[in-house]
């Protein structure tokens, strides 16, 4: 189990459209934001999530499951229906529907139970924390065949569970300069050759054309199985420092790090 920081949600979070949110208040914080799972076929496991409400009023939520699909460049898309090939069938969560009093906090369970034949791969599935009755009026409205609706607000937690063996394999193709958000950073362009995700972590040590030196972090996205992804190398200060935009060339050196081993760097990046 990996456990990352809380994930507080005032507003609506992780909506599927752009569309105007229904009014009302969503103050939940959920922990972990994400889990990391092995199993075997035939394997049950048990697993909780903690839900707290951190509001001055009670608050019904709804919990289901949902397929997601990510794309290359980043972007994430929640399924309602199942997808091909989805585990969801083997997920049972302890109830649809909580209520919490103001301030309280509880452990939510759900039970991921892997068939005998399951072949070895990555199960991949979000359980989604939401605002009760504007979950309840996107079901109203569309059927339930899809999330085209908003929704008051929603948190939604990843659930990966490597089954059989299943594992990455990460490799660095090149590392450019490409624009990014607007402005001209630092890359890597990263190949997941093995069928689970995997994640770049660490730091590169970098200095600048001007003897500038800070750090390099990579994006800490998730590459699924046959991606190939972009993912930003950000700039960021050393302690006490004031970083100024970087002049490139950038010296970049060191290690980056990812599920099974890691990469050494050493290499100018040219603008």
């Amino acid at each position: 189990m990996n456990k990352k920081n809380n994930l507080l949600a005032l507003v609506a979070l992780m909506s599927v459209s752009a569309l105007p949110v229904y009014a009302g208040p969503f103050e939940v914080a959920v922990s972990p934001s994400r889990l990391e799972l092995t199993a075997n076929a035939s394997q049950r496991l048990g697993q909780s999530i903690d839900i707290q409400n951190i509001g001055k009023s009670p608050t019904e939520l709804n919990i289901r499951t949902l397929d997601w699909t990510y794309s290359n460049e980043g972007q994430i898309t929640y399924h309602d229906a199942l997808v091909p090939n989805s585990c969801r069938p083997w997920v049972t969560l302890e109830k649809n529907t909580i209520k919490l009093n103001a301030q309280a906090k509880r452990a939510f369970r759900f039970q991921v139970e892997v068939p005998a034949n399951a072949p070895r791969a990555e199960c991949r599935f979000m359980v989604a924390i939401e605002g009760k009755d504007a979950a309840a009026n996107t079901v109203l409205k569309a059927g339930g065949a899809n999330l085209s609706l908003p929704v008051n607000g929603r948190i939604a937690v990843a659930v990966y569970v490597a089954v059989g063996g299943a594992e990455p394999k990460l490799s660095i193709k090149q590392m450019n300069v490409q624009n990014v958000k607007g402005q001209k950073v630092p890359v890597a362009i990263v190949t997941n050759q093995g069928d689970a995700h995997g994640r770049l972590e660490g730091v590169l040590e970098a200095t600048d054309a001007k003897g500038q030196a800070f750090e390099l972090a990579p994006e800490a996205t998730p590459v699924l199985p046959g991606q190939t992804r972009t993912l930003p190398l950000l700039p960021q200060a050393l302690t006490n420092q004031k970083l100024t935009p970087p002049t490139y060339p950038i010296q970049a050196k060191g290690s980056i790090d990812w599920d099974k081993g890691s990469f050494k760097i050493n290499q100018a990046v040219f603008k």
